[in-house]
């Protein structure tokens, strides 16, 4: 998976982020980002960086990821966009959708079967099986509950 197999998927033209012209985003329909290092556009390695979701793609784009507003991988990203150079190399595009939470799973699920991991900006995510693991070795290691006090006796 790269940015030109997304093209086929539905996905909008690639735009540097940098010269990202304001008009051209969608505001209220929800959708999946995905930002790609542009000097690596089509490689079969992958150039993709992110594949996120969000329910307003401008304020995603432009009051996380450029100005920093936002959670903590949103503030991670902003973070590699400003200080570490990235904004001049970085391309994004999105694919409007009614789901966007299963279309990303879905693709993050599809990247990391042919990559064997998911994309670099991405944090580690939770699949059910994971979750079960997770919430498994959560129980283990939690102490035993103490048995409820009995009342005390009215007299």
């Amino acid at each position: 998976m790269n940015s030109l197999t997304l093209k086929e998927k539905g996905f909008a033209e690639f735009v540097s982020l940098k010269e990202l012209p304001f008009s051209s985003l969608p505001f209220n329909k929800g959708g999946v980002l995905i930002l790609v290092d542009s000097t690596l556009t089509g490689k079969p390695t992958s150039d993709i960086l992110y594949i996120g979701k969000t329910k307003k793609p401008a304020k995603r784009i432009l009051g996380g990821y450029l100005a920093g507003y936002g959670g903590k991988t949103t503030k991670k990203i902003s973070s590699k966009l400003l200080d570490d150079g990235y904004i001049e190399k970085v391309a994004v595009s999105w694919m409007l959708t009614d789901n966007p939470k299963a279309t990303q799973q879905e693709l993050l699920e599809n990247f990391k079967k042919e990559h064997g991991e998911y994309p670099a900006w991405n944090t580690l995510k939770k699949t059910s099986v994971n979750s079960q693991q997770s919430a498994a070795k959560a129980a283990k290691s939690r102490p035993a509950r103490k048995p409820a006090k009995p009342a005390p006796s009215k007299r």
